[in-house]
């Protein structure tokens, strides 16, 4: 995916710090759901992996809900603007349900192939990230962009930074309040890096995946 060369910083992408429901899978769009203590560390976390960036005079851009900018203000970062564009899918009527639950009556559904009943297509999402993308490449030909959001969010933006389909989301990993940073190789764009946390992640099961298991 092609970009204009004089586009040269970096955009990071942050997903908020653990939520009641994001941490037995619940999916969380339009609901205001605050983090917990867990997830109030993680958040704080970040200052340190931000601050080794060096990031060039960053705007600090933050969806509204409460999750999102109370994770910036716990990483030291001060929000420019928050925008309805950089909420998390709108899941419909699947809104604060698991994906185990959904599949009771809908077996083969996933996000991304189906988005949510009454909320975002898959096109729509798409078509959202773009936006997104193309509204911030003026802004990174002068100084560094952050945005802090979710986690279907960041996977769906990462998708379209490189032009890949958006259910190549599917293939992406977005911690509770970890980091991606994205950037450009000449006119290329990159994910340079990704899954960077400021706690051991490793110990960290998110929902609806198996615990690590060590074996002695």
């Amino acid at each position: 995916m092609s970009t204009p060369s004089s586009a040269i910083h970096r955009l990071i992408l942050i997903r908020h710090g653990e939520t009641e429901w994001s941490k037995v899978g619940k999916h969380t769009g339009t609901s205001d759901i605050p983090l917990t203590p867990l997830g109030e560390e993680q958040a704080a976390g970040l200052r340190e992996p931000l601050d080794e960036l060096l990031l060039t005079d960053p705007l600090v851009l933050s969806s509204p809900r409460v999750r999102a900018t109370h994770t910036a203000e716990l990483a030291g970062l001060s929000v420019s603007r928050t925008d309805e564009m950089f909420t998390e899918w709108n899941y419909g009527s699947y809104e604060g349900i698991t994906t185990p639950q959904i599949r009771e009556t809908d077996p083969d559904w996933t996000v991304w192939s189906r988005g949510g009943p009454g909320g975002e297509s898959p096109q729509q999402m798409s078509d959202r990230m773009d936006a997104v993308i193309n509204g911030l490449l003026d802004d990174l030909i002068t100084r560094s962009v952050v945005l802090i959001g979710h986690g279907h969010l960041s996977r769906s933006l990462l998708a379209r930074w490189i032009g890949a389909p958006i259910e190549f989301g599917a293939h992406f990993a977005m911690l509770p309040a970890s980091l991606a940073v994205l950037g450009f190789d000449g006119e290329t764009r990159q994910i340079q890096s990704l899954g960077i946390t400021g706690y051991r992640s490793a110990d960290y099961v998110d929902a609806g995946r198996p615990a690590h298991v060590r074996t002695v």
